[in-house]
């Protein structure tokens, strides 16, 4: 009995000693930061999104938007961070998805009272690619017959009505 009882308390003791406090690195959505931009103004976060449109370079830094799906938002960075985004999402291409960690500005007086982000580290977690679009040949060949159609239709109602 006392061995048990000792076994439970040294298991005990060992448990609750090699425990560590450990904060995991918590992504917010966009949506998230303007749902609730008065409490979290002026606080370090971490977003997570491709990153869309274009950079604008601004001296030596650069305006980036980013999109996690919920919604878009600036970045405002280092021109040196920003050569490291390579892709940026449009029609044609899928951009880099990267994650962002900043200081949020619900209304940032540097920048016109718009809701920012000053990065201070960024990371490319997927490199983007190019999209390559596929039009199906089904597609094709339903247009082909549209245009004859109406090319036709048009002949008909020259010849018939003017």
């Amino acid at each position: 009995m006392r061995k048990c009882i000792k076994t439970l308390i040294f298991t005990f003791v060992l448990m609750f000693s090699l425990t560590l406090n450990v904060k995991a690195e918590d992504t917010k959505e966009l949506n998230y930061l303007i749902e609730n931009a008065k409490q979290l103004d002026g606080q370090e976060v971490t977003v997570q999104g491709e990153a869309i449109g274009e950079r604008m370079d601004r001296g030596d830094y650069s305006w980036v938007n980013i999109n996690d799906g919920t919604n878009a938002m600036g970045i405002w960075l280092s021109k040196e961070d920003a050569e490291k985004i390579l892709y940026y999402g449009n029609y044609k291409n899928k951009g880099d998805i990267v994650k962002i960690t900043g200081t949020f500005n619900r209304a940032c007086v540097e920048h016109g009272g718009e809701a920012d982000i000053h990065n201070s580290v960024v990371v490319i977690v997927q490199e983007g690619n190019i999209v390559y679009e596929h039009i199906s040949t089904v597609k094709i060949m339903i247009t082909i017959i549209l245009v004859a159609f109406a090319s036709f239709s048009l002949l008909i109602y020259i010849k018939f009505f003017t």
